[in-house]
Parts: C-alpha cells; sequence; structure tokens
C-alpha cells in the first residue's frame, strides 16, 4: 500500500552533496515489496532488494567484507534531526546467512553519539575506518564477535562536523595505502593529538590557499602517516576511488542548482577551480575571459592552472563511487566508474577512454528511480562475487542538509540476471592462495591478500609473477604494486614496467618510482619521448619537485611535445614547473628558439608562472598575424603573476 506523505511543495538545496530539487504532492514512498517496480534497470542487468527497513534505515556509506557482509553506517542524528536517537547512531553489519541473496541477520558494531551522522565506512580485515564529524576512527574488532573493541582517532580537528561537506571515506589503494577526500566545509588535518599535519610537499594541510584551499584528496600510510595533498580546490567532493593503476576518480557538486555537477580524474597535485586560484573568488565573480556557460564558469574551466573535468553530469547530488574491476556485469562497465547521484535518483556508469593524456567519457544508467523519486542512491560497493550493492538512503528529498524520512532505507544487489549471490572463498595463507585473492574484484579482499603477500616477501614472489604474465592489465598491475615494495624488488619492476607495451602499466612504473623515491630523472628519460601522451602526462608530474638541471632538461622535451590541443597534457606541464617556473620556462626558451609562437608554446607561455612570461604574453597580444587570436586569455593569464616584471609588460601593453 502506497502512502501519500507529500501535502504540498517541498524545496530542498543541499543534503548528500547539495544541488537544488523540487518536490511535489505526487510523490510518495513505495514500500519494499514493490521497491524493483519503482526502478529501471540497466541493459543486461537485473536488481534485487537486499535489504530494507525496519533491518536498516537511511545508509549514508557502505562496504563489503571479503565474506560479503555489508558493513552500513545508519544514520539518523543528522541536523535538524540529530538526538533523536538518543543512544546514537549505529554501525550494521547485514549478513545472509542462507545465501538467498537476501539479508536475513543484522549486528549492531558499534552504537554512540560519538558516530552522529556517520559519512564514510571502510573495512580493513578486523579494522574498521570510520569518517564522522571532526574525526575519523579506526575501530577493532580483537577478538572476531563483530563488536568494536577498540576505537583510535587517527585524524581530528578537520570541521565540517554535521554537515554534507566534510570527511569522506577511505579506499584502500594497490599500492598499500590509503585514499580520501574532504569537501570545503572541513578546514584542515590534523593528528590525533590535534596538532596540524605538514603533508609530505612540507605544506601545513589548511585551506587557506598556502597553497590549498576549499575540498581536497589525500593520500597516506595506513596509520595515517607520510599525508600527501594530491587535489585541491573542489566543492563538496562526497568521496575518491582509486583503479589498479593507482588513477584516482571522484565527483564533485557545484553550488545549488547550476547543473555543474562533474566527475574528474583527479591528476595529481592539480588546482581543480571552484575558486579563484590566487584571490578565493568566487565562480560568479567577474573575470576576464569568463565561461560563456554557468556551468562551466562554475569550474575557472578558461584559467590557466585548472585541471580540466572528464565529464560534467548536470543538475544533481553526488555521493559514492567505484571503480568496477570484476568480471559479471555487460561488458560496458567493467573497468569503468560507477556512481550515485541522489539528486536525479540515479546510479550510472562512466564508461572511459583514454583521449591525449587525458580521457573521455559517456554516461549510461544502472539504475534509476523513474516510478520512485524516493530513491536516492548514497553509496556503491563491488562484492566478492563481482555483483553490485547500491545503498538508498530512500527520502522525499535532497538538499537544505534536510532529511524527510526517518524510518526507510535499502540496498539493492545488481548483477546479471539469474545471477544468483555467493562468496567466493578466500584463503591467505598461501603464496597461491593469497594471489590468487588479489584478482578479487572487491577491495576488502585484496587489502588482506595485499597485506598477506607483502608479508610473504620473497616466498610470494613466484606466485605474483604468475599473475603478472597474466593477460589482465589490473591484475598485472596489482602485482607489480606489492613486487615493487618488496624489499630489493622496487628498481626491477620500475624497469619491467617502463619496458612494457602497456601505457598502463608503464604509467604505474612512473608511479611506483615516485612512491619509492627512486631517482625521477632517470626513471622520465626512459619515457621522456613515450608515444603515450599519458605516459608523458605522469613524466611531467614526476619531475614537480626535482629543481635540478637534469629535470629542467627533461621537462623542456616534455614541453616540446605540446602541440597546443590537450589541456591535460598542458596542465600536467603546468604541475610539473610550478614549484621551478623560471629555471623551466629559461630551459625550454632556450631549446625551443623561435618556434615559441606555436600553437603550443603559446599555451606553454599561458600556462607558465615564470617571471619572464608576461613578457611573452604581451608579444603574443600584440601579434595580430595570429589566427584564431583571443587576447581575453592571454590577458586572464596576467592575474596569476605578481611583481615588477607583470608591472612593465602591462605598461608595455599601453605602445599598442
Amino acid at each position: 500500500m502506497k502512502h501519500n506523505r507529500q501535502s504540498s511543495l517541498f524545496r530542498y538545496s543541499g543534503r548528500l552533496g547539495a544541488g537544488l530539487l523540487l518536490i511535489g504532492s505526487g510523490f510518495a514512498e513505495v514500500p519494499p515489496a514493490e521497491a524493483i517496480a519503482g526502478l529501471d534497470v540497466g541493459e543486461g542487468l537485473e536488481a534485487s532488494l537486499f535489504a530494507s527497513e525496519p533491518m536498516m534505515l537511511s545508509p549514508s556509506s557502505i562496504d563489503i567484507d571479503h565474506l560479503g557482509r555489508v558493513w552500513v553506517c545508519e544514520v539518523i542524528n543528522y541536523r535538524g534531526h540529530n538526538g533523536k536517537r538518543k543512544e546514537g547512531d549505529r554501525i550494521l553489519v547485514l549478513e545472509d546467512t542462507s545465501g538467498d541473496g537476501k539479508a536475513d541477520k543484522s549486528t549492531v558494531f558499534y552504537q554512540g553519539r560519538d558516530i552522529d551522522s556517520a559519512h564514510g565506512i571502510c573495512v580493513l580485515g578486523n579494522k574498521v575506518i570510520v569518517s564522522v564529524g571532526d574525526n575519523v576512527f579506526i575501530m577493532t574488532d580483537e577478538d572476531g564477535d563483530l563488536k568494536s573493541d577498540k576505537k583510535e582517532a587517527i585524524f581530528t580537528k578537520i570541521g565540517g562536523a554535521q554537515h554534507d561537506h566534510g570527511i569522506h571515506a577511505f579506499s584502500f589503494g594497490p599500492d598499500g595505502k590509503l585514499y580520501f577526500n574532504f569537501g570545503n566545509a572541513s578546514r584542515q588535518l590534523a593528528n590525533a593529538a590535534g596538532e596540524t599535519i605538514t603533508d609530505k610537499a612540507g605544506n601545513l594541510v589548511k585551506a587557506d590557499r598556502k597553497p590549498y584551499q576549499q575540498g581536497m584528496v589525500f593520500r597516506c600510510d595506513l596509520d595515517g602517516s607520510n599525508v600527501e595533498t594530491l587535489g585541491w580546490n573542489f566543492r563538496n567532493n562526497w568521496e575518491v576511488c582509486v583503479d589498479s593503476f593507482g588513477t584516482i576518480w571522484q565527483s564533485d557538486n557545484d553550488d545549488d542548482g547550476n547543473k555543474g555537477v562533474r566527475i574528474n580524474f583527479v591528476m595529481e597535485y592539480g588546482n581543480y577551480g571552484y575558486r579563484d586560484e590566487m584571490t578565493g573568488g568566487g565562480w560568479g565573480d567577474k573575470r576576464t575571459n569568463i565561461e560563456q556557460e554557468i556551468p562551466l564558469r562554475h569550474w575557472h574551466l578558461n584559467d590557466p592552472g585548472v585541471v580540466p573535468n572528464l565529464l560534467q553530469t548536470g543538475q544533481g547530488s553526488p555521493t559514492g563511487i567505484v571503480v568496477y574491476e570484476g568480471s559479471v556485469l555487460p561488458s560496458i562497465f567493467r573497468n569503468q566508474v560507477i556512481h550515485c547521484d541522489a539528486g536525479p535518483n540515479v546510479t550510472r556508469a562512466y564508461p572511459a577512454k583514454t583521449e591525449g593524456a587525458g580521457y573521455s567519457a559517456k554516461m549510461i544508467n544502472i539504475l534509476k528511480g523513474s516510478r520512485d523519486k524516493w530513491f536516492r542512491p548514497s553509496d556503491v560497493c563491488v562484492a566478492p562475487d563481482g555483483s553490485l550493492l547500491v545503498a538508498d538512503w530512500y527520502d522525499p528529498g535532497v538538499g537544505g542538509h534536510a532529511m524527510g524520512d526517518l524510518k526507510r532505507g535499502r540496498i539493492f544487489r545488481v548483477a546479471v540476471p539469474g545471477s544468483k549471490h555467493s562468496v567466493p572463498k578466500a584463503d591467505f595463507s598461501t603464496p597461491d592462495g593469497a594471489a590468487t585473492a588479489l584478482t578479487s574484484p572487491n577491495g576488502a579482499t585484496r587489502y588482506l591478500a595485499w597485506m598477506a603477500l607483502h608479508k610473504m616477501g620473497d616466498k610470494a614472489v613466484s606466485a605474483l609473477q604468475k599473475i603478472w604474465k597474466s593477460e589482465n592489465p589490473r591484475h598485472r598491475a596489482r602485482a607489480l604494486w606489492v613486487l615493487g615494495k618488496s624489499a630489493g624488488r622496487g628498481q626491477s619492476s620500475v624497469d619491467l614496467a617502463l619496458a612494457d607495451s602497456d601505457p598502463d602499466i608503464r604509467i604505474v612504473g612512473i608511479r611506483l618510482a615516485r612512491q619509492l623515491g627512486l631517482s625521477l630523472p632517470e626513471t622520465v628519460a626512459k619515457v621522456v619521448k613515450d608515444k603515450s601522451p599519458a605516459v608523458r602526462r605522469e613524466a611531467a608530474i614526476a619531475l614537480r619537485f626535482d629543481g635540478s638541471d637534469q629535470a629542467n632538461a627533461l621537462w623542456t622535451e616534455l614541453a616540446l611535445q605540446h602541440k597546443g590541443s590537450d589541456r591535460w597534457y598542458l596542465e600536467a606541464l603546468g604541475i610539473g614547473s610550478d614549484l621551478h617556473a623560471d629555471a623551466r620556462f629559461a630551459a625550454w626558451l632556450v631549446k625551443v628558439g623561435d618556434q615559441w609562437k606555436s600553437d603550443g608554446g603559446r599555451d606553454i607561455v599561458w600556462r607558465s608562472r615564470s617571471k619572464a612570461a608576461p613578457e611573452y604574453l604581451v608579444k603574443i597580444i600584440k601579434d595580430k598575424s595570429i589566427k584564431d587570436h583571443d587576447s581575453l586569455r592571454y590577458m586572464r593569464a596576467f592575474d596569476f603573476h605578481r611583481g615588477e616584471e607583470k608591472k612593465k609588460a602591462l605598461e608595455s601593453l599601453l605602445d599598442l
């Protein structure tokens, strides 16, 4: 039976990532028995209901362990409802003990006011990372009874408590590190003692434009040490995921109602343009060469120093995200980003292909709440059997940090028609068993396999080499990461990768060399003229912190290969030069000669932060012979310079 609960018009403007959504009186909740009927399911897929109320309510984040158990952040004490559940919010563990594809057992792992409105969960063996309020906790089940026995903070004083734009879920990467992010309500990252963290680049992790601002993406060791700030200037980047090559993906949400929700390939150390890099000004502030369309204007995409977006998906409230590296779903979904957007009631995939130094992508729906507008997908995870589980907060609206319903919540299973739920057995005690587990589509299984293989050391080499010689590039990459981080095998693993025929494997080699602290000029020299722009992109980024003459020469070789048509490649060159801009630009000028006037050369001038660049900007602006000349573009570049050189260059324009 359907109950009409909406009798008037509601306006929401910011829950779960925000976006503007208007809800009218014609929408009503659908009972669990009719849940599937309210959804459109993607071609070649079948959906079933795994769990629902009253077993579980309002799931904000989920994860799936190696035994197929689903861990849920169940949220009641959210914003205006904070305190209604006096015992505090819960972390639940849901199990299908009968094997029929439906949860029939629920265990409370933890309950308390200290986890009210948790926004992220990550299960790593007997440890659970919970992102909530101002803190990130590690909870440990020491005796295997699915109850938390110990709770420790690894990050504190983050900011953004009871705010969607706060700290979000962690994920385990193929490199043995943790990846996570926070939105722009968070102000800093502090350690357990409350001390603001200095990252590996030597910067305080604070949103103060010195150099970071707004939402950020991070990588760290399993104990929270060695924090790296990988990207910044996002608005509300709800969750981050990383594929087997170490490529990072996430979504981000615009200011409410501006149809600028975006998907990002996170090029490391990039600025992503939500606010003006230099002033912190908003996207609507007047600026030279402003973008014509508001969804593009929103991200300062015409500014030098802003990494482009993979895709803009329109209006929405983006939430959970994962890379599907299984083999159960149809081929169109394999090795692709899968994402929840609660605003338009959809879970979709973004099949991507390499395009130059970056990617292009399209959208394909997996679940769409066409007849059930309460369908609010909040997270998506991959089970050990390769199926998807999609969490549904199930609510009349998103926005305004509101919550219209406290009594419902669902989890759906998505697989191919006729596929039965199963949990493949994993053996982590032997090299061959752990190596097989490393090929699992499930992240929690891969974590246990990675840790077991790493601990085995030399005993695991033979099993890992079998995977390395297989035909699956992603499995090969996983084996390479473990081999490369085994004692004494770093350089040989990098050399293997750089000589491989697959550009994605060569990219892994560069990233592995960076993490191991190997000689980056020596590494880059092997790929400086690689036929793949994506490999050269990673080479440019790898040189970021090296100011040597050799690095300047290598960067110049990479810059000479920019032809003026690939913004991804240009921004990678910028990332690789910004910390040594004067020396890089000078080395390039010597080598490029008069060819600096080419399309690619003018791009380098436009992007460079060298003190010498303003003089060349003037030359470009004065040159009326340039076809398709765009003076506003080059005038905007002056805003990213300071000092006497800029002043003299602008004064020389008076001679026009």
